[in-house]
């Protein structure tokens, strides 16, 4: 024993030399397969949303057309949604928590489904308005639910990344709409938008299949006294063991469970009511979760604030002002608008957890106001113009399409984000819920009042007025 080298005795005589190697930076966790399918099958559910405002955009002009509807009934039949998606995203913190994460995913899909097929089936406006309303309904639960299991499944090194997923199939969804509008536009009037609206059914049987095989939240199921299923997701779900551990404490110390507590069926304290939560987010809040629930709905506000929804929806009718008149055109221009804003959504998920969520938050806001700007301007010159202006019309197009990219890169998907990262464990299922409810009664006033086409002809009225100009490059005549 006496004569064994030294290095066999872990001792060596000779300083260990240095590899390159080991100057290198330690290379990051690879991505969590497991994660990254869960969040994908959950997210999902966005489509819905997605898919049912790209596909109004088109479906109103053959539904005004075939009922005879006035402009006021086909802007109340496409803002009533929010609503509707109001009461739905209000309920599903409360039926999340009763039922679980991947149920109310699947609740979400089967009232979309039966909402799809009324509509599809009207026969009447007042038939189509009960579709819309259980459609509706399906809708808030989908948005509601797609984010808060997505960041409780994600393990840290990717939560900006995958909780940027709801956004990214909203806009996928937007761009099936619009697809949707062309591939039956050709169909007999009674027949294209019924299709058009009906074949939004099919996503959701698919998608509520799929999330059976996902696991639950694990958040979920320590809140239900489970931590032997509950550490059985983590481990899944997590990079490593440690971090696994880490997030099982976390969630442990929200739910008033003890750290040194390791069964696999606890007892959860009651302290963690539904109505306490309600009373700690609004009625009795702490400096620090009023700070947050006015970050969390503030973003939320800001996000519909910015017209986006309404310009989507009403894209027809803009590119219709702008001088494009002939249905195919215009459903073609409301296909590239889907399709940079699924583009630039992808570009947005990569840089997320790269570049951070403030810079990009940043540049959204900044090249958003700037083409809203130009849209205006170029609206206003068509507007007050005797013949067609070929560059006006180009201005008008590639704003809206710089407008949707701009979105798409920061204020779409850091909105999800941010909200669902920023509230505690205990606090995140009815906070998210609330700034959803923000989310859609934004969008709601924005869908009757921004884009619609009296809107258009008052907000053109408005600015002509307030410039008193009578130059030739507005007309001339200021009394026209």
């Amino acid at each position: 024993m006496a004569d064994r080298k030294p290095e066999e005795n872990g001792v060596s005589g000779k300083p260990k030399q240095l590899m390159m190697a080991d100057f290198d930076p330690p290379k990051p966790p690879k991505r969590n397969k497991y994660a990254f399918a869960c969040a994908m099958l959950a997210s999902m559910t966005s489509i819905l949303l997605g898919y049912d405002i790209g596909v109004m955009s088109g479906a109103q002009i053959y539904i005004k057309k075939d009922f005879n509807c006035t402009d006021v009934q086909i802007e109340v039949l496409v803002g009533i949604l929010n609503v509707y998606s109001l009461v739905g995203s209000a309920a599903a913190g409360k039926t999340s928590d009763m039922i679980g994460r991947r149920y109310t995913i699947v609740l979400a899909g089967a009232i979309f489904f039966i909402g799809a097929i009324l509509m599809g089936f009207a026969t009447n406006y007042a038939f189509l308005m009960v579709g819309r309303f259980v459609a509706g309904i399906g809708v808030g639960y989908a948005l509601m639910i797609a984010p808060v299991y997505t960041a409780e499944v994600s393990p840290a090194s990717a939560r900006g990344f995958l909780t940027s997923f709801p956004e990214v199939f909203i806009n996928a969804g937007i761009l099936l709409g619009y697809v949707s509008n062309f591939a039956f536009s050709k169909l007999p009037l009674h027949l294209g938008w019924r299709f058009m609206l009906g074949i939004g059914a099919i996503p959701s049987i698919f998608l509520a299949f799929g999330v059976l095989g996902m696991p639950e939240s694990p958040r979920w199921l320590v809140m239900q006294g489970r931590l032997g299923d509950a550490k059985i997701v983590l481990d899944k779900t997590s990079d490593s063991l440690e971090e696994s551990k880490l997030r099982l404490a976390d969630i442990k110390e929200a739910a008033g469970i003890p750290e040194d507590c390791n069964d696999d069926i606890v007892q959860v304290p009651k302290r963690t009511a539904d109505e306490a939560i309600w009373k700690e987010l609004l009625l009795h809040p702490t400096p620090t979760v009023r700070h947050i629930l006015m970050c969390g709905v503030g973003i939320h506000f800001f996000q519909q604030a910015s017209g986006i929804d309404a310009v989507v929806l009403y894209s027809t009718k803009i590119f219709e002002k702008a001088g494009i008149e002939r249905d195919t055109p215009k459903l073609l221009a409301t296909i590239a608008v889907g399709f940079v804003k699924t583009i630039f959504i992808l570009v947005a998920t990569f840089f997320l957890d790269k570049v951070g969520r403030r810079p990009l938050l940043l540049s959204s806001v900044a090249g958003m106001i700037v083409s809203l700007m130009g849209l205006a301007f170029g609206l206003t010159i068509i507007e007050h113009s005797d013949q067609k202006i070929m560059w006006a019309v180009a201005l008008c197009i590639a704003t809206v399409l710089t407008y949707v990219a701009f979105f798409s890169i920061g204020m779409g998907p850091i909105t999800w984000v941010y909200s669902s990262e920023i509230f505690p464990l205990r606090l995140r299922a009815q906070g998210c819920s609330i700034g959803v409810a923000m989310n859609r009664v934004v969008s709601r006033s924005w869908r009757l009042c921004s884009f619609t086409p009296c809107s258009l002809k008052h907000m053109v009225e408005t600015l002509r007025k307030l410039s008193n100009y009578s130059g030739p490059f507005l007309g001339g005549d200021q009394d026209r």
